[in-house]
């Protein structure tokens, strides 16, 4: 079949509904559905809310650099500057996407923007990481209690904690992606932040102690969930274990009440990310090669890793330490 590549054609296969037929095989595909795969479901709706912020601050789209400067003056003092450039970028992509030139390109947007990092910018809030000995505490916790939701939040922790999981991957774990061998459990994640096109990763824990162990947790949750083979962490009634799924935003929930119970100072400063970061501090704390705490973690960029690391080893080889012991 010959197209023509004119405007109104264009237009029409944009918004059609395309059918291929392979043989007696009929295969239809929208093609904004892919374009819409292509951004995740979080950056989707991060920049959604951002451009109904930018609306509804009174501005219209498209826009001109003029209305963008405004919006950046009028909240420069008000919102993270780290907001506004995520703004900025939802700003362009709109633009982008419905065929309109890009406003934020200007010389002027850019310079403003600087300047307002440089009056207004502020150090990121960062989750505290999880020591071994904090760890410790809230799996002690948990295993004194009976309970069928503490038997999940112990393998849940422990899991997130040795595994570094995001909250997203540990909420769409399923059982089928768990596979017990002899060293312990094989995970694999069929979806994640670093895997967009879901090639699929592997997480392998090992085998633990008599008093933190992974594994033998997630073994005992298994077996007391037994009527539900659907999600790995799913929600829980007084006595059973639910098909839904915990949405990602109970993980944080779940660690702060643990931590708060456990008595343990700050509560409400922890999070899913408190897991992650612990676990690449504690790590490099016990001597692992940065290439297997950055397999582990599976993260792509180097300097990631390397950040945790460093905030782990401060006190390591500390330059105004050796100078305080040699004064001695």
């Amino acid at each position: 079949m010959d197209f023509e590549q004119d405007n109104n054609t264009a237009l029409a296969l944009q918004n059609a509904v395309t059918t291929i037929e392979l043989g007696t095989l009929a295969v239809t595909t929208r093609p904004h559905d892919y374009i819409a795969a292509a951004t995740s479901n979080n950056t989707r709706r991060a920049y959604q809310s951002d451009i109904r912020h930018f609306i509804q601050a009174g501005s219209t789209l498209p826009t001109t650099f003029e209305g963008i400067l405004a919006y950046l003056q009028h909240y420069a003092a008000t919102l993270n500057p780290r907001t506004l450039e995520r703004r900025l970028t939802a700003i362009k992509n709109w633009h982008l996407y419905q065929g309109f030139a890009d406003p934020t390109t200007h010389p002027t947007i850019r310079k403003t923007l600087s300047g307002i990092k440089n009056i207004h910018g502020k150090p990121k809030d960062k989750a505290p990481p999880f020591t071994i000995e904090t760890l410790s505490c809230m799996v002690n916790y948990l295993k004194a209690s009976s309970r069928l939701i503490d038997c999940r939040n112990l393998a849940l922790l422990q899991i997130g904690f040795f595994g570094a999981f995001r909250r997203s991957e540990l909420v769409n774990l399923t059982w089928d992606n768990i596979s017990f061998v002899s060293e312990g459990v094989e995970i694999l994640i069929t979806h994640s932040k670093t895997d967009q096109e879901n090639v699929g990763q592997i997480c392998a824990i090992p085998y633990g102690n008599d008093e933190i162990c992974p594994v033998t947790a997630l073994l005992a949750w298994r077996e007391r969930a037994k009527d539900n083979l659907g999600y790995v962490f799913c929600r829980v009634g007084k006595n059973t274990a639910g098909a839904a799924r915990l949405n990602a935003n109970h993980i944080n929930i779940i660690i702060q009440s643990v931590v708060r119970a456990c008595h343990l100072p700050d509560a409400n400063t922890y999070s899913s990310h408190s897991l992650r970061r612990g676990f690449a501090t504690e790590a490099s704390r016990k001597g692992a090669p940065f290439g297997t705490i950055k397999r582990q973690g599976r993260w792509r960029h180097e300097g990631t890793v390397l950040g945790y690391i460093d905030e782990g080893k401060r006190f390591d080889q500390n330059a105004a330490g050796i100078i305080l012991k040699s004064d001695k």
